[in-house]
């Protein structure tokens, strides 16, 4: 039996059944298993792919199975939604081999398994062909909860809200396997030089538009161990957080907040643009993340960032009209980026519709630590209208200090610029679904 398929079963078992996030668990494992980069690789593409495929493969399981899945031991059912992935979905793993593989996984886990997981991959493959699917023109949202494998109550209220096409199409998006950015750190060092020194190391890069830092890479294994990542040249970021900073363009000698500010993207992007003067204030709730903060901090020569363990949800009296700038990168649903971490899909109504409270508790709490003529940000890694402009809908209504503002600094989208925000999507602008809305303190 192949060491990979452990690997990648002990990480699904800590997604599905132990609720990790998925990166966190696949770097864990990842990091112990002494695999090879090939195999890591596959490891990735199985983790990731039944993990985001998982109702379209209890769809399959459960047509071929005497046993109700809800009967099954998750170890069981996680092991032939492997198969199944690899038999129906992955390309270059011949069915046998799936079937063969899938038995000793049940024969080390569940022996007494073993011939049932057998028989229920066995007649799958005999019968690919005739796998049942809801209709698609009678239930739209059942149809597609199960073929790109989402909460039905999400599917419906995207449908209701973007149409079934434009749904369609970003779960089509959410499923592709989402590029990997670096942010240039031009305290050390430009772009230009950045990418002949990876090009260099023969990692496959380009410069992107959106943002004046960015770069994608391709190919690039295990990049906390790369040199350059190391001498702090860079710091990986998707583009859409990137444009967090631009868009909040902090001058040097500012007085900064980030009060979500873990791991520290945005706060050390902010940082650089102001080239190592003044202060940022980054807070987070958990101790050991102000600790990562810092250590990205160091990494990167930083030295006017200023980390502490804060609650964004508790007022400091002592902070009042003191800053600049402050970022509200507020907790949300992240259906912006479920191509990074697709368990975001399973989550429930009641989860969400608590959210847009929570976040505007933090921005009633955060603006009054706003100079007057300063800036207050407000951004999310979410799609959903009511985490995004529906929360500053409400506040600006509750708060007539404040003004939305032109965004001049970043070109994504002059439409809703204009208005003083930007909302991202995956299937639209190739990058991860972001909001971010600029609100000034005009007295």
């Amino acid at each position: 039996m192949e060491k990979s398929r452990i690997v990648a079963l002990e990480t699904i078992n800590d997604i599905e059944d132990r609720g990790m996030y998925s990166n966190i668990a696949l770097g864990k494992r990842l990091t112990r298993s002494g695999l090879s980069g090939k195999d890591r690789g596959f490891v990735t593409e199985l983790v990731y792919g039944v993990v985001e495929n998982r109702y379209f493969l209890e769809n399959a399981i459960s047509q071929f199975s005497k046993i109700r899945l809800s009967k099954l031991s998750p170890v069981v059912l996680n092991i032939l939604k492997m198969g199944v992935y690899q038999i129906l979905i992955l390309d270059g793993v011949k069915d046998f081999a799936a079937v063969n593989e899938s038995v000793e996984l049940a024969k080390k886990f569940k022996p007494q398994t073993a011939g049932f997981v057998n028989a229920v991959l066995r007649n799958l493959i005999r019968s690919k062909g005739s796998i049942k699917m809801p209709s698609e023109k009678k239930n739209p949202a059942k149809y597609l909860s199960v073929k790109y494998s989402y909460e039905e109550w999400i599917a419906d209220e995207w449908i209701k809200t973007y149409g079934v096409e434009f749904t369609k199409e970003l779960m089509m998006s959410n499923m592709e396997r989402p590029s990997i950015y670096i942010r240039t750190n031009t305290l050390k060092t430009t772009r230009e030089q950045l990418l002949q020194m990876l090009s260099e190391q023969g990692i496959e890069c380009e410069a992107v538009g959106m943002a004046a830092e960015a770069i994608r890479v391709r190919g690039m294994k295990n990049i906390e161990s790369n040199e350059l990542f190391a001498k702090g040249m860079f710091f990986v970021q998707d583009i859409s957080s990137m444009l967090v900073a631009h868009v909040a363009n902090p001058k040097n000698n500012m007085h900064v907040l980030d009060v979500c500010s873990a791991p520290g993207g945005k706060t050390t992007h902010m940082a650089t643009l102001m080239e190592n003067t003044g202060c940022v204030e980054a807070r987070d709730v958990h101790e050991h993340k102000i600790g990562l903060i810092n250590q990205n901090a160091n990494r990167l020569g930083l030295k006017n960032i200023n980390a502490k363990i804060g609650d964004a949800t508790k007022h400091q009296d002592e902070l009042d009209e003191k800053f600049d700038i402050v970022l509200a990168d507020v907790p949300c649903s992240g259906f912006g980026i479920i191509s990074r971490k697709p368990e975001i899909k399973y989550k429930s109504k009641q989860e969400i519709d608590q959210l847009p409270s929570i976040q505007m508790g933090i921005l009633e709490n955060v603006n009054r630590y706003v100079k007057k003529d300063g800036l207050l940000i407000y951004s999310t890694c979410t799609i959903e209208y009511k985490e995004n402009m529906g929360v500053v809908s409400q506040f600006l209504k509750q708060n007539s200090d404040y003004v939305l503002e032109p965004i001049k600094e970043v070109y994504i989208d002059m439409e809703t610029q204009k208005d003083g925000y930007i909302q991202t999507y995956p299937n639209i602008h190739g990058i991860d679904g972001f909001f971010i809305a600029k609100l000034r303190k005009v007295r």
